[in-house]
């Protein structure tokens, strides 16, 4: 294995000659007689890392892969961090999977190590979304909690996500104790495999109905409801756990025309009408979409296969069906929810809403214009959930979301839901059918009421050791020299997330940003354009939000305008030279 670094090769020969099971030997043994030398060195060149979220990664042999091993390290790490935290308490846990292939597996292998280390682990019997497992862990008073998931990412992945005892994932101290206890796990002999099956409690349809009860109490408009209970629904899990309680939820709250898009409907790891089973995909959606047009649907809704994230459709102003992206379904979530409240008179001065910072401002100018606070975080739910926590019981969370799908009303929950959010799009959209509008009629409102922001995001794949590598290199590149002028308009202000600085760049002078270190890069252009960039911490890729705005003088204008924006955006883009 001469072609090999030294310590990828090492690390190769430490598991063929340790404790690990034939199968995982002979999978690597076929990849050295076939001289698979790239596949090796991305197999092991590293340690898969448990970031401050969990594990993500292609399933397979080798320590930078997600297999029984890398899942049992991090489950004895997570283990003797609960146990450092509650010495002397009885500890819980609760453990669901989604519908990926192993994630049943992983998810026992879980259960297995915590009830090894004498954590008594409440593990839903069949696969549930992910917002159902943050739920639970407040629910049964769990001390953590682990979802065997990758989200939406290609079928190859796989992942664990791991929370603490708010619901949320672990944030700042805990995130770091958390994977300094998973970096000790040094061997696989480090790791106790032998379930003590007394310690595992099987769970499922009683969390439900707690769970389901609970989000239909959040309903603030059901008298449009019951007079649009007929709105016609087009439903997709494509291939997830969204089947196992999205329907429920939009039955409990009134609707009783949903209609399923059948092909998708059955849980499958192997996504296989999809290329990636992601609702930001418009491809996704290409069987829901034609289902919409054959029923005369009032809304389409495709959840990904955790049911944390959300895609809708609706019909445009020309009668087509247009897939709305995540800012302009997280804005009108947010305006519909607070002219709501406003209506039935339930402001008390308290409320508040959550956004991220690469998620559109126009939800700021919202939340404003009713006197609630929008507070900003850094990208990922898990800021969103930290706030939360912090203020319960002093303030009122209405309603939060970020530009990546994925939404959250009440708080109940501590991570982004798509069952709630299916059941709030919906009753959004039949508040607006109630008063004789469409949801895109909706949204044009509120451009004219607010301003037209435009945003879009444009994601680069960098695959492997050296696309990780050459993101790195276009980070820093942008860091030490930031772009002079974006889509017309000179770049004045650059926000530097990692030296937690903010920069004027006509002046100079800077100032300090009153956030954690984030690997994120911030250009603010003289018209009021954001342009953000980031490398994502779940995909090998790097990504670019980039927003955009502009008054709305009248409905008619709104084509002219949105493909002026649409220039702007595609200007700005060149601009990077990306």
């Amino acid at each position: 294995m001469q072609e090999l670094e030294k310590a990828t090769a090492d690390k190769i020969n430490q598991w063929l000659t340790g404790n690990y099971d034939s199968q995982t030997k002979k999978e690597i043994q076929d990849l050295i007689d076939n001289k698979a030398y790239t596949d090796l060195t991305d197999s092991f060149y590293r340690d898969l890392e448990f970031g401050t979220g969990g594990l993500r990664g292609i399933m397979g042999a080798g320590s930078n892969r997600v297999n029984k091993y890398t899942i049992g390290a991090a489950t004895q790490g997570l283990s003797n961090y609960l146990k450092n935290k509650y010495p002397g308490e009885v500890i819980k846990v609760a453990i669901a999977h989604d519908s990926r292939n192993n994630s049943d597996v992983l998810g026992k292998i879980t259960a297995d190590v915590f009830s090894a280390n004498d954590i008594h682990v409440y593990f839903f019997k069949a696969l549930r979304p992910t917002p159902e497992l943050s739920f639970a862990v407040r629910e049964l008073g769990c001390k953590s909690g682990v979802m065997l998931t990758a989200s939406h990412n290609p079928k190859e992945y796989n992942g664990y996500k791991a929370y603490g005892a708010d619901g949320g994932q672990f944030v700042a101290p805990d995130d770091k104790l958390v994977m300094n206890e998973v970096a000790k796990i040094a061997s696989v002999d480090d790791i106790n495999f032998t379930a003590k099956p007394e310690n595992i409690t099987y769970i499922g349809e009683e969390i439900d109905e707690d769970y389901l009860n609970k989000i239909t109490s959040l309903s603030v408009s059901p008298d449009a409801i019951k007079r649009q209970k007929d709105l016609k629904i087009v439903f997709s899990p494509i291939h997830g756990t969204g089947i196992t309680l999205v329907p429920q939820a939009l039955k409990r709250f009134g609707f009783e025309n949903v209609i399923l898009v059948e092909e998708q409907s059955t849980p499958d790891g192997n996504f296989p009408t999809v290329i990636y089973p992601n609702p930001e995909e418009k491809e996704a959606l290409t069987l829901a979409l034609k289902k919409a047009r054959e029923t005369d649907a009032d809304l389409v809704l495709a959840t990904d296969p955790d049911a944390d994230r959300v895609g809708i459709a609706v019909k445009n102003h020309k009668g087509e069906f247009e897939l709305l992206n995540g800012n302009q379904t997280g804005s009108l979530l947010v305006n519909y929810m607070l002219e709501a409240w406003e209506k039935e008179g339930k402001f008390t001065g308290k409320e508040y809403v959550i956004k991220t910072i690469v998620t559109s401002y126009l939800i700021d100018k919202i939340a404003a214009s009713k006197n609630v606070t929008c507070y900003n975080t850094l990208t990922g739910f898990k800021f969103i959930g930290q706030i939360m926590t912090e203020k319960q019981g002093k303030e009122t969370f209405i309603v939060g979301g970020e530009e990546s799908y994925g939404y959250l009303v009440g708080e109940f929950v501590r991570d982004k839901d798509a069952v709630i959010s299916c059941a709030f799009i919906a009753e959004m959209t039949a508040f607006y059918k109630d008063k004789g509008s469409s949801l895109y009629d909706a949204m044009i409102d509120m451009y004219l009421k607010y301003g037209f922001y435009k945003e879009k995001l444009v994601s680069i794949t960098k695959k492997g050791k050296a696309g990780a590598e050459e993101i790195v290199a276009m980070m820093e590149r942008f860091r030490n020299n930031p772009p002079a002028i974006l889509g017309g308009s000179k770049v004045v202000t650059l926000k530097d997330y990692t030296l937690r600085k903010e920069t004027d760049l006509l002046t100079g002078t800077s100032s300090e940003l009153a956030f954690p270190k984030s690997d994120v890069l911030q250009f603010i252009t003289e018209d009021g354009c954001i342009i953000s960039a980031r490398p994502s911490g779940t995909e090998p890729k790097i990504k670019f939000y980039c927003s955009v705005n502009k008054p709305l003088a009248s409905k008619a204008d709104f084509d002219k305008v949105n493909d002026e924006l649409e220039q702007k955006v595609d200007q700005i883009m060149s601009d990077l030279a990306v």
